[in-house]
């Protein structure tokens, strides 16, 4: 398994890590297989979205803040309520195909971390299997 750092800037943001997994899948030196991306983080998620028009991942975190707002009547005291109800609903990890050495995304696909909880400095692992 590989693990990489990122620091995030934002209390809520994407950070596009494709190139990053792409390289690890690159090191590995697999053709064919799977690549497993996993947040080991109560307040971070991970998905696959487009990743050509960067006002795709305002709309995502802009759609998250209205659905699971900040400021609601959560029991939880520590103030990131929020950021643990929107890493529960949209994942810890995701499953990409490895084809010809490469990960194997959709034309306008793009594997972002999803910080909910920042700034921080967080981790993503990464395990690639034949």
């Amino acid at each position: 398994m590989h693990r990489f750092r990122l620091s995030t800037r934002e209390r809520c943001e994407l950070v596009d890590i494709t190139q990053r997994v792409q390289e690890v899948v690159q090191r590995a030196g697999v053709a064919e297989g799977v690549c497993h991306v996993f947040v080991p983080h109560t307040t971070a998620a991970v998905i696959i979205n487009e990743n050509a028009d960067p006002s795709v991942c305002e709309d995502i975190l802009s759609s998250l803040r209205r659905l699971v707002p900040a400021d609601a009547p959560y029991s939880h005291g520590e103030g990131n309520s929020d950021a643990h109800v929107k890493a529960a609903v949209i994942g810890a990890s995701r499953t990409v195909f490895i084809a010809g050495g490469r990960l194997a995304l959709g034309t306008w696909q793009g594997i972002f971390f999803c910080e909910f909880d920042g700034p921080r400095d967080r981790e993503v692992w990464v395990e690639i299997r034949r």
